[in-house]
């Protein structure tokens, strides 16, 4: 067929649906565990379209994070708008911000576009313990990015460094997250997994609401390498979806813990290996088009 023929025969197409779209604007993890490629992974295991704002490259593996190269502000930007102008998006996944110019290009981009569905991972702490975030992006990001999302998504760590206090019993979860929102978060995620027990406790913290607490037996594994990259994205692609914020977070919690159960068996890497994002993938969803 033809190269013309191709083309008319495309504009007698009458396109009347298009996929569940999420854009994860975040690090790239050479090693695939996290960042990007987690996010990634996990939009496709979950039947989303994803695309992506690449704001750092780092050299890791499971072990750490050799190096970080970041990426300018303004490519950033070119990034956002090539995606925006031409696909458009439903849900929209944030994650390593590694300088204020960064985090004011995501800002305009929110602002721009009028993006209504939008989850920030503060990421700072990688799971090896290496700091991912300069100091004095940490106000900016706060300042800047905290009123504009729908929800943030902090672990123990980060939410220690946002609130300059150590965390450490699950009794501080609660206080801790209502804390945050007095820092102009429309809704928390405090994530517990970092406290000792086979319990786990998760509290979604919303303005006006009674926190949602979510528990869960621990599932015991070294290969915890994006967890929180993969919880965060997962949170945005059932958003994308069509389902509100605390089943988006049920359902994202339930996703996250298959993974990591399915995935604790395998060996990848000497260190902290990844999960099994695809351990049971869906077909892609199409939506009719408004």
């Amino acid at each position: 067929m033809s190269v013309l023929l191709i083309m008319r025969t495309m504009q007698n197409i009458s396109f009347t649906n298009q996929y569940a779209r999420v854009l994860s604007i975040a690090g790239s993890d050479s090693g695939g565990g996290a960042g990007i490629q987690a996010d990634l992974k996990t939009f496709a295991a979950l039947g989303c379209y994803g695309m992506t704002a690449i704001t750092a490259l780092t050299a890791q593996n499971t072990t750490g994070v050799q190096a970080i190269h970041g990426v300018p502000a303004a490519f950033l930007k070119t990034q956002l708008q090539s995606v925006l102008d031409d696909i458009g998006v439903d849900a929209v996944k944030i994650g390593m911000l590694h300088s204020p110019e960064v985090v004011e290009v995501v800002a305009w981009a929110i602002d721009h576009y009028k993006l209504k569905q939008v989850v920030l991972d503060p990421v700072m702490v990688a799971t090896s313990g290496d700091r991912l975030i300069a100091q004095e992006t940490v106000s900016v990001l706060v300042s800047e990015l905290f009123p504009r999302v729908q929800l943030v998504t902090p672990n123990l760590d980060e939410a220690g460094l946002l609130l300059n206090q150590s965390l450490s019993a699950v009794g501080e979860l609660q206080p801790a997250a209502q804390a945050l929102l007095g820092m102009g978060a429309k809704a928390v995620l405090l994530k517990g997994g970092h406290l000792s027990g086979d319990v786990l406790h998760d509290v979604l913290q919303t303005q006006g609401q009674q926190a949602v607490v979510y528990e869960g037996t621990r599932i015991h594994s070294h290969n915890v390498h994006g967890t929180g990259c993969t919880l965060s994205s997962a949170i945005a692609a059932h958003m994308a979806l069509g389902k509100h914020l605390t089943d988006a977070v049920a359902s994202a919690r339930a996703f996250i813990r298959q993974a990591i159960a399915d995935g604790a068996s395998v060996k990848t890497g000497q260190g902290h290996g990844p999960l099994n994002h695809g351990f049971a993938p869906q077909v892609m969803h199409v939506k009719p088009m408004p």
